[in-house]
């Protein structure tokens, strides 16, 4: 199946290496999917997403279930030609309906880290999941609820089982990021090898050192 990327590739070292999609992408495409499921009492087989980036995303519908006011479903992640370690993890997202006008609460589940140190985007106490993922994440929530007219709340758990081993891998633990991985991305697409993304990591653990005591 197609998923929106043919074609969307990067040039590094006179090489084509394919682009691919963030976790924060696969969260907010598995909430929308969930979301449909939620309302319809069918399961969803592909789910669609526009990024930030301005590329859709087509993308397979996993290990869905739904149990009366409650749906989850999970997306494959895709790094594309990077070499994350997050390549290929299922991300999870489970949809259930809360009180609360058109609140959209969303949290951290098996896998997904917890912030323990002041300095980074979230505060301390948070599930490590980004603003811009957030920000997607509730939009995708928002387009089926008007869907289907629906004006109440809607509560929102993303996992990833594989994240608590995988973030051992990653910098969160230097970060004072617990339990698991972070919800990531800015454009919702993932570039291969890209060194801003690598200055970006350290900066923000400097930045996290620093408010923490280092000189």
């Amino acid at each position: 199946m197609k998923t929106g990327l043919e074609g969307h590739y990067v040039l590094k070292n006179n090489k084509k290496l394919a682009l691919g999609y963030t976790t924060g992408s696969c969260s907010a495409a598995a909430a929308k999917a969930a979301m449909r499921m939620l309302f319809t009492k069918e399961k969803q087989k592909t789910v669609e997403l526009m990024t930030p980036k301005g590329i859709l995303l087509r993308l397979l519908v996993l290990e869905s279930w739904i149990e009366g006011e409650t749906a989850g479903c999970a997306v494959r992640k895709d790094a594309g030609d990077d070499p994350d370690v997050t390549d290929n993890v299922l991300v999870f997202a489970k949809v259930s309906k809360c009180n609360g006008d058109g609140n959209i609460r969303i949290e951290g589940g098996t896998g997904v880290g917890r912030v323990t140190k002041p300095g980074l985007e979230q505060p301390v106490g948070s599930p490590a999941i980004n603003r811009v993922p957030r920000e997607m994440i509730t939009k995708a929530v928002k387009t089926v609820c008007g869907e289907h007219d629906y004006h109440g709340g809607i509560r929102v758990e993303i996992s990833i089982p594989q994240g608590v081993e995988l973030a051992k891998k990653t910098f969160n633990p230097r970060l004072g990021i617990e339990g698991g991985i972070s919800i990531l991305g800015t454009s919702g697409i993932v570039e291969p090898m890209s060194e801003e993304a690598l200055i970006a990591s350290i900066c923000l653990e400097m930045q996290v050192q620093k408010r923490n005591g280092a000189q």
